[in-house]
């Protein structure tokens, strides 16, 4: 079995509570893009929108600065001669399309374009991803551990653990998905049926995790949410099957 590196990342759905969070590993080949359809699917992201990186690239320099001199001192002798000018933008990997709008402080790098690894390797780096700039979700994403060794690339990327669905798709962000739960804990009233209707289905359990079927679906619709966003092909019957779950007897949304 083949040498490779594995990235170890962990990603928690930011400002919602109770936390959805996902503890995963992946391939340090995989492109930045490939990253991010990997944490669509694992946050329940239909690839019905545009989507990004954003790294704040000066702290996670100062966070590598600190490991090599954790001395206090030291590390503010190092930061006084150093000049920060070329640190000051963010970078932000993002696909390239028309409606892109890249902000003065941001460089761009097309996500499709640009490996993990030949983005960073280090314990403690961190992104944010940002997927339907509409309702704005981000994902907190904290790199854990890189390490090289033997694995099959066939069990890559996959889920280790995790709490939560995840997300639903134009529900209205972070305060939508919160209404949300509570109408569906309460169980009952004009409410309840009117979400009910709209999610086709009386069965969504928001605080469900299902490890397995999130390292089916990684393994079956990675290749599906590329070529949807790099070559737009429309999914197949048997794609959008799966992506909907009617393998579980799901209802048109998938839920």
């Amino acid at each position: 079995m083949a040498q490779h590196y594995v990235y170890s990342f962990y990603a928690e759905l930011r400002d919602y509570k109770p936390k959805i969070w996902r503890r995963f590993e992946i391939n340090g080949e995989k492109t930045m893009a490939e990253l991010g359809y990997a944490i669509m699917l694992m946050f329940e992201m239909q690839a019905s929108h545009l989507f990004c990186f954003k790294e704040n690239t000066r702290d996670n320099f100062l966070a590598y600065i600190r490991t090599i001199y954790p001395d206090e001192e030291k590390f503010n002798t190092f930061i006084e001669k150093l000049s920060m000018d070329e640190f000051l933008k963010n970078t932000r990997y993002e696909l390239p399309s028309q409606d892109m709008f890249i902000p003065d402080d941001e460089s761009l790098i097309e996500a499709d374009t640009i490996k993990l690894s030949n983005v960073t390797n280090r314990p403690g780096w961190k992104a944010t991803f940002e997927y339907d700039y509409g309702d704005g979700w981000e994902i907190d994403l904290t790199l854990e551990e890189c390490e090289k060794r033997e694995v099959s690339l066939t069990t890559l990327p996959r889920v280790l653990e995790g709490e939560g669905f995840g997300i639903i798709e134009d529900v209205g962000g972070v305060g939508g998905l919160e209404n949300l739960a509570k109408v569906l804990k309460k169980g009952k009233g004009k409410e309840y049926k009117e979400f009910c209707d709209w999610l086709g289905s009386t069965s969504l359990d928001l605080e469900a995790f299902d490890i397995d079927d999130m390292n089916f679906r990684l393994k079956k619709l990675l290749r599906v949410y590329r070529e949807c966003y790099e070559y737009d092909y429309e999914p197949t019957p048997k794609s959008l099957s799966l992506l909907l779950r009617e393998y579980q007897g799901k209802g048109a949304r998938g839920y």
